[in-house]
Parts: structure tokens; C-alpha cells; sequence
């Protein structure tokens, strides 16, 4: 017998004997998922077939800029309301809010130097500046102050001038890449974050005030010496504008005062505004440079614009999935559809938007029936400070009230309801005298109903997990849902709280609102708020991603038996 032909008999035999031993050696098998399963479907739904990009393009390259009570967002509330209904949802609207101010919308612009060279510029007007009569051209004053005292050797020089306004910045080189992900070790870091401290007061101190103090002044000043326009720098390169808007003539404050007195939005009608703009920081340091130098520099700046006063309140649409046997309770998501005028508006928004907008068609489409209401909010006045969706918090669910002030006549003896010293709510010397409560939770109908709202809003990159807010109770439940999209990059789940955002209006007052982890992609470095805000920085396969899983986050939060955890109230009455 061969050795070959040996082999092939002992093999025969184990085989016969044994071929469990074989299978038992086999690598298990994943089980293929269950083509039934609702976050299956959802899967499938929004990464093959998604709408997402469609919609997009549409809210930013047609529609374009949609400045809070512009034209443009006048049609994107249509739209979105009329899109949202051709999927099938019901209820679709839009809810007033405000009044917010005047809408304003660009007619026409453009700036060159014209002597002594002629230098196209890269520049933007600032968003609610006012139209020039006429095209201007002017002498360029470059206005070189850290003080009210250096300011008054320019006394007399601005009447009809074009101020650059701001000291000159140096460009360095990116040796790094603009564009990032968050890696391992970033994803470490938030899982990792310490328990959220209570909100503070903002930015603050001396320096933050005194250098407020000194902006203002140097306004009044421009406008006191009849300034034509207004010229910054931006604070991006490379041809990237980053514009928002122009500042109004702020009061003069009382005499020896060290705070300044609220001023008036450039919005509001009764505003002061002088024509406002800002240039790429490469075309203003060479301005800048010239005049040094001792050259005479003209600009001919056009800036023609439109206000729209007519109708002064605000918009938010709004569209439902009912619910069935919890339709009284309701399931929130959306993200802010306002945008500034440079760009069109598509990592900051519509990216947000066009994402909640497919999460709510996925779970219509695939003809889910959630146990709850599911509501799509896009929100207005978000960039103007959060303004649309505080308006919808406080109509429909509640808000901190400040309690008016009162007096006690209790003797200064203590007993129920004084303080340590007596003399109930007063100073202790048993007078009455007054105090004044802190602010506490007034509740609406709806306050507990709400099971919780989810958004976004931080650009086009793909969902990495979810910031809790602080709210540990609902850690296991996101840890679960996570789990099939763990393979799309989406698995950190951190208890830091995160800002700058519409969620924000439902956490200030208890109840469950949460902003998903997004990779950064551009959004600082190029898009946010800039003319680079357009449909070509979107990653397509990132919007899908994320669609998918706000949809399955808004499916499961409609369906399980009991309300999302929520954090303790900060006061209720």
C-alpha cells in the first residue's frame, strides 16, 4: 500500500466515524438578521434607498440661504411642510413664534480697490446691513486702536471713509489636515468625561468686559464720525469668509458705569446699523499694508438690500407620525433650519434637517406603526440665539419663571418659612423686607408627556454615539441601541453635556433632549458659518448613516413600554 493511498483510507475513516469533529471546528456562523426586525428594516431603508441627499440639495442649492424671517426661509418652511405631507405625515404647519424682527435679503454686492490698482476683493456684507444710496467710492482709514484714547486722533478723518476696523492677523501655513474624524483616542476621552457641572454664567470677568466696553464705544464712535462702511477681517483663509451680523449702534451708558445697557439687535426695526462687511484676511492685511506704507487706497463698495417688515413673527414646521395606543405621548426630533447668507446653508443646517426629515420618512415609508406621536421640529432663530425652539418649549411644555418678590411681616423670632436670622423672607432684622425668589419650573400640558427630542447640528459628519446631558438613567438603554450600528462607527455614549444647540431648550427645563457625537469633518475649520457652507462639503454616506440611526433612536423611543429616564427637575410648581 502506498503512502498516498494510506492517507486517502484514514481519511475515508474519520470522516465516517467522526464528522461532528469536522463541524465542531467550524467557525460559528453570525445568524443572518431577521428581514422582520424593525431596526433591521430601518438599516436597509436608509442606507439603500435614501432620500437624504435629494432633500439636501434641495433646501441648499435651490432654496439657498435661509436667514431667520428672510424669503428664503419663508420657502423653506413651505417647503419643508409640503414635502413632509407629500411622505405622509400628518398635521403639517407652521408655528408662529415672537414677534422676531425684519427679514433682510441681499439684492446686490460686490467691492474692488480701485486706486491706485485696481484688486477685486473676497468680501461679504454682514447679514442685516443696511443698502448704500448708491455705489460708493471712498478713501480707505485704517483705524488702529486698543483704546477710547487712541481712538480720538482719528476725530474728524471718517466722515464718508471705508474703516477697516480691526488689527491685522498673521496667516500661517496648515501643515495639518482641515478636515478630521474623531479617533480612538477622542471617542476615549468623552466616554471618559467627568459627570457635567451645573451651567455657569458664560463667558465672563473683567477682561471679557472691559473689551466689550471698548467694542461699543469704538461704534458709537465710527457712527458719531459719520463712518460710510465697515470693513473686518475674517477670521478664516484661503478665500474663506466667515460672516454673521453686522452689530447695531449700541446706547452710550450712564456716566461712570461699568456694564453696558442692552442694546437692540440689528433685526429690530428701530435699529442703528452702519453698512457693514468683511473682507478676506489676505486682501484686508494687504490693504492694510498699503496704507501703512503711506499709499492712498480707494474701494468702491455696492450694497443694495431688501427689508421684509410686513410680517415680524417667526416660523417653526412641524409634522407628525401619530401613535397608537400612546398617541398622547409624544417622541421629538428636528434640528435648526435658519442659516446665515454667505454659504447656502448645508452643514449648518440643512444637514440637521434633511436628516430628521429622512429619519421620519424611513419609519412612514416602511409603514412602522410607533405607540407614540412622533413630531419633526425645524426650528428658526436657532443662530439668533435658540429662539425658535425656546418659543416651542415654553408654548407647549414650560419654563423657568423668575417669582415676583415678596414680603413678610414674620417677627424676627424664626419659626416656619424665615431664614436662619428670622424675619422670613427678608434680612433678619424682622422688617418684611423683600426677597427675591429663583427662577422655578412653571410646567405646561404637554410636560409630561414628552418622552424626549433628539437633534442635529454639528455639520456632516456621521453619528459617533450621543451626549447623555448628564442623564445616567438613560446610558443602558442608548448602550442597547447603539449595539447594530456599532460597525458604522457609532458606539461611544458620553455623560458631558454639549451646547450651542436647539436640544438645549428642552434640557433647561428637565426634560430629555439630546445632540448626537458627529465627526468634525470641516465644520470649524471651513463650513460653520462661512461661504464654504455649501452642498459640495457634504458627505453623502455620512448623512445616510446618520438618518438611519436617528430613525431607529426615534422608533424605539416610540415604542418601549415606559418614558426615557429623565434627569431631576430644576423646580417645579
Amino acid at each position: 500500500m502506498t503512502v498516498r493511498r494510506y492517507a486517502a483510507i484514514v481519511l475515508l475513516l474519520v470522516l465516517a466515524i467522526s464528522p461532528a469533529l469536522l463541524l465542531a471546528q467550524t467557525p460559528a456562523q453570525t445568524p443572518a438578521p431577521d428581514p422582520n426586525d424593525p431596526i433591521t428594516r430601518i438599516k436597509d431603508e436608509g442606507m439603500k434607498r435614501s432620500q437624504v441627499m435629494q432633500t439636501l440639495s434641495y433646501l441648499s442649492d435651490v432654496i439657498g440661504p435661509r436667514l431667520t424671517n428672510s424669503p428664503g426661509m419663508k420657502r423653506a418652511n413651505e417647503w419643508t411642510r409640503d414635502q413632509l405631507t407629500k411622505w405622509g405625515l400628518q398635521n403639517a404647519h407652521l408655528e408662529a413664534w415672537g414677534p422676531f424682527g425684519r427679514g433682510w435679503s441681499l439684492q446686490r454686492f460686490s467691492a474692488q480697490v480701485t486706486s491706485p490698482v485696481a484688486i477685486p476683493l473676497i468680501a461679504y456684507p454682514k447679514a442685516w446691513s443696511p443698502s448704500l444710496a448708491a455705489p460708493l467710492t471712498a478713501d480707505v482709514v485704517y483705524v488702529e486702536a486698543r483704546t477710547e484714547a487712541d481712538l480720538e486722533k482719528y476725530k474728524g478723518q471718517l466722515k464718508g471713509k471705508i474703516v477697516l476696523t480691526a488689527p491685522t492677523r498673521e496667516v500661517p501655513a496648515h501643515f495639518d489636515s482641515q478636515g478630521t474624524r474623531l479617533t480612538e483616542k477622542d471617542l476615549l476621552a468623552l466616554a471618559d468625561a467627568p459627570e457635567p457641572r451645573p451651567a455657569g454664567g458664560g463667558r465672563s470677568g473683567n477682561a471679557f468686559r472691559t473689551a466689550q466696553l471698548f467694542t461699543n464705544a469704538k461704534m458709537r464712535f465710527f457712527d458719531q464720525e459719520g463712518a460710510a462702511v465697515l470693513v473686518d477681517p475674517s477670521r478664516g483663509d484661503g478665500g474663506t469668509i466667515f460672516v454673521q451680523s453686522a452689530a447695531a449702534v449700541p446706547p452710550a451708558p450712564a456716566p461712570n458705569a461699568t456694564t453696558q445697557p442692552r442694546g437692540t439687535p440689528s433685526y429690530d426695526k428701530n435699529a442703528k446699523v452702519i453698512p457693514q462687511l468683511v473682507l478676506a484676511i489676505e486682501h484686508y492685511n494687504r490693504i492694510v499694508r498699503m496704507s501703512q506704507a503711506g499709499e492712498p487706497v480707494k474701494m468702491t463698495v455696492d450694497l443694495a438690500v431688501q427689508f421684509q417688515d410686513a410680517d415680524l413673527m417667526g416660523y417653526n414646521t412641524i409634522a407628525e407620525i401619530p401613535g397608537t395606543d400612546l398617541k398622547d405621548e409624544i417622541v421629538m426630533l428636528g434640528g435648526h433650519m435658519d442659516s446665515w447668507h454667505s454659504g447656502t446653508g448645508a452643514t449648518d443646517n440643512a444637514a440637521g434637517v434633511a436628516v430628521a426629515m429622512e429619519a421620519v420618512r424611513i419609519i412612514q415609508a416602511l409603514g412602522l406603526k410607533p405607540r407614540r406621536t412622533i413630531r419633526v421640529a425645524l426650528w428658526s432663530g436657532e443662530e439668533q440665539g435658540l429662539l425658535g425652539s425656546r418659543a416651542y418649549v415654553a408654548q407647549h411644555f414650560g419654563s423657568m419663571q423668575t417669582q415676583p418678590q415678596t414680603t413678610s411681616a414674620v417677627p424676627a423670632t424664626g419659626g416656619p418659612g424665615t431664614n436662619a436670622m428670622g424675619g422670613g423672607a427678608g434680612n433678619g432684622n424682622g422688617n418684611g423686607a423683600a426677597a427675591q425668589a429663583g427662577p422655578r419650573l412653571v410646567k405646561k400640558a404637554d410636560y409630561d408627556k414628552l418622552s424626549a427630542y433628539f437633534n442635529l447640528d454639528n455639520g456632516t459628519g456621521k453619528i459617533r454615539g450621543v451626549y447623555l446631558q448628564g442623564n445616567e438613567g438613560v446610558r443602558p438603554i442608548f448602550r442597547q441601541w447603539l449595539g447594530p450600528f456599532r460597525e458604522m462607527g457609532a458606539s461611544t455614549l458620553t455623560i458631558a453635556n454639549t451646547g450651542g444647540t436647539d436640544h438645549l431648550a428642552f434640557d433647561a427645563i428637565g426634560l430629555p433632549g439630546f445632540q448626537f457625537i458627529q465627526d468634525e469633518i470641516e465644520y470649524d475649520t471651513r463650513t460653520h458659518h462661512s461661504n464654504q457652507d455649501v452642498f459640495d462639503r457634504i458627505q453623502a454616506e455620512d448623512m445616510k448613516q446618520s438618518a438611519t440611526i436617528m430613525a431607529a433612536f426615534v422608533y424605539q423611543t416610540a415604542v418601549r413600554d415606559e418614558k426615557l429616564p429623565r434627569k431631576p427637575a430644576p423646580g417645579a410648581r
